[in-house]
């Protein structure tokens, strides 16, 4: 066990074995999943009585505790290893109690010394300071309502329409554009205006530790520590329960598709690679110039997997972002040929990270069946949100990465010349059921030089918002799960920077209003309209009437339920010339009510539509029994509902 403070003295306090056999059994098979409560650095009794710390670094020959308690000595503190075999190193420290920092002192078997952050704590000094620090997770969650219902929020039948942000760059509360805000100064802001614009979830851009600000926390150093540029563990627990109490989801964008090469993180860590790859053919990121995990090495898969439901244990995050699942899947993503390894078959399919991912999504829904998990993988790669056992990789949802691709570049093409691109509109719904999709228009589109979604439109102002809102319409009408990146909802006008406040002064303008007030009222029809959400995944829930219209530049389809209600009508015009008299088929007889028009002049529109709604003419037309007679307005989605 550990020494105290005083070289060569007996420690003052004893604890019992970090692990037990059994815990090391499931460890080195890579079936541990809760590896948080053993490893790492955890207080005795009411954490005065300092902590015991357990690290695995198997070809180390020698690790010390420094920290604030012994001066950083390397002499003070030693941790003894296991004789298991398991590569662990243990032992108490009485003097390190309760916010105290310290790390590892590791001296590699050939002499090296590093000094190494601990991999499972749960808390960090402010970068650029890299030292762990002894942290207790103690909380009281108020959450209990949102936690009893949040399997039918997250249900694949429900609606579920998501905000997506980065906590240092959606507002900034002083005078000092520098200071970034804490969580619990964030919490009752983010919580009030996302239920003001009626979004369900959140999606939280990377909050795991990082060394640098500017990766916006894809390059992970503490994957059980929130950042503590905005706060503590307790500060970013608040945050989320604050937003659950106000019937907000927390989705939490996680990265174990590679990792940093900083000398105080995972990489190299006992001296050896260790969580990595040592081939760089494998280990090594040739995109992101870091380090991908050894996913066929038994205790990173444990490691991985506890990280993944630590957050949903002690955090109650409700879903998981993993990023970067492309990458992950295949052995020459981003290498040429002769830079990469195939499989045992000789193939480019990476085996261990498929087979992690499906025990991790196993894991998941196993202990968390009121989540989900999200793929953002940009491949064909069959079955990716499809259960383990019919051969799928088990996510709940696969963001739809083509969609994105395609329907963005419609919209940036000049209306004169769409009707020659009309496919990259439609093309979607020949594989929109083929996984259950998210459609994200995201940070990413809005980054490295890519300007604004408002900027993308062409034309002049007006018609540059107009198409915008006319795009939302239609991304809002379509079938799968919504994403929409901040500052999007009001029309921001630069791009995205990580590290400003989003251009909020715009909103005392009419048009950027406009569109703001489109978005909050598409996610209130949204949500009450069973239509546009409960058969997101099944074809029997969409029927186009018209996709062949490339003249017009002009589709129109139907949402139907899954039980009694209305079917809804969605026409989209995406030229600036007005449709006047457009026919369209529809399945029933009576009145259509116009219930959402893009066009309306409180969105800043010209005020063009069917005054309120169309009665349905008994014609035939679309090969449907009724038929009606449409104002299209330019630019514009209109969306109808059959009466009752």
């Amino acid at each position: 066990m550990a020494n105290s403070a005083a070289p060569g003295a007996p420690s003052a306090v004893e604890a019992q074995p970090a692990l037990s056999d059994f815990d090391i059994f499931l460890f080195r098979q890579g079936a541990h999943a809760r590896l948080y409560d053993r490893l790492g650095a955890h207080l005795i009794g009411d954490g005065n009585r300092g902590a015991r710390f357990a690290v695995w670094a198997p070809n180390a020959s020698r690790v010390a505790v420094i920290g604030d308690f012994n001066a950083w000595r390397a002499d003070a503190d030693l941790l003894t290893p296991r004789s298991d075999g398991s590569g662990i190193w243990e032992g108490s420290v009485a003097a390190a109690t309760h916010g105290v920092n310290y790390k590892y002192r590791i001296t590699a078997a050939n002499g090296d010394i590093v000094d190494k952050s601990d991999p499972f704590a749960f808390y960090c000094e402010v970068p650029p300071r890299t030292a762990s620090r002894v942290w207790s997770l103690d909380y009281r969650w108020d959450d209990d309502e949102w936690m009893r219902r949040r399997s039918a929020a997250n249900a694949l039948d429900a609606p579920m329409s998501i905000y997506e942000l980065h906590l240092g760059s959606w507002r900034r509360f002083d005078q000092d554009p520098a200071r970034l805000p804490g969580y619990g100064e964030i919490a009752e802001e983010l919580a009030g205006y996302v239920v003001d614009m009626g979004f369900t979830h959140v999606e939280l851009m990377p909050v795991c530790e990082h060394p640098f600000y500017g990766s916006w926390g894809y390059q992970t150093t503490g994957y059980f520590a929130p950042t503590s540029r905005y706060g503590t563990p307790q500060d970013f627990m608040r945050l989320v329960d604050h937003l659950h109490q106000n019937g907000i989801g927390v989705i939490l964008d996680w990265v174990p598709s590679h990792f940093p090469n900083d000398a105080h993180g995972l990489a190299q860590f006992d001296g050896s690679h260790l969580y990595e790859h040592a081939d760089p053919r494998q280990g090594f990121h040739p995109e992101w110039k870091s380090q991908i995990f050894n996913y066929g090495r038994h205790e990173v898969h444990a490691f991985l997997i506890s990280s993944a439901l630590f957050w949903l244990d002690r955090y109650h995050i409700d879903g998981l972002r993993v990023d970067g699942v492309a990458s992950m899947l295949y052995l020459d993503y981003s290498r040429a040929a002769g830079e990469w390894i195939p499989n045992e078959y000789g193939g480019r399919e990476n085996l261990a990270a498929v087979k992690f991912l499906q025990d991790l999504n196993q894991a998941t829904y196993r202990d968390f069946p009121d989540t989900q998990t999200f793929a953002e993988e940009s491949t064909a790669w069959p079955a990716v949100s499809r259960p383990v056992y019919v051969g799928g990789l088990g996510f709940g949802l696969k963001w739809n990465m083509g969609w994105m691709h395609d329907t963005l570049a419609y919209a940036a093409t000049d209306p004169l010349f769409r009707r020659y691109h009309h496919h990259q509109l439609t093309f979607s719904l020949w594989y929109a059921f083929s996984e259950n999709f998210v459609l994200p228009l995201s940070h990413d589109e809005v980054v490295h030089g890519k300007g604004s979604l408002l900027g993308k439109m062409p034309g002049d102002d007006w018609q540059r918002f107009a198409t915008l809102r006319c795009l939302l319409g239609y991304m809002w009408a379509h079938p799968g799960k919504k994403l929409l990146f901040m500052g999007d909802e009001f029309g921001q006008r630069r791009e995205w920077q990580h590290d400003a406040a989003l251009e909020w002064f715009v909103l005392q303008y009419p048009e950027h209003r406009g569109v703001r007030d489109w978005v909050r009222d598409l996610n209130r029809c949204y949500r009450a309209t069973p239509a546009l959400y409960q058969r997101d995944f099944d074809p029997a829930g969409f029927a186009w009437i018209d996709a062949d219209d490339a003249e017009n530049s002009v589709v129109a389809f139907l949402r139907l339920p899954s039980g009694e209600g209305p079917a809804l009508l969605v026409a989209s015009n995406f030229t600036p010339v007005p449709r006047r008299n457009y026919v369209v088929g529809v399945p029933t007889g009576g009145f259509w009510r116009e219930v959402l028009n893009s066009d309306a002049t409180v969105y800043g529109g010209s005020g063009q539509g069917n005054l309120g709604g169309v009665h349905a003419a008994p014609l035939p037309s679309h090969g449907r029994p009724y038929s009606l007679t449409l104002s299209l307005p330019p630019l514009a989605t209109i969306m109808l509902e059959a009466a009752q």
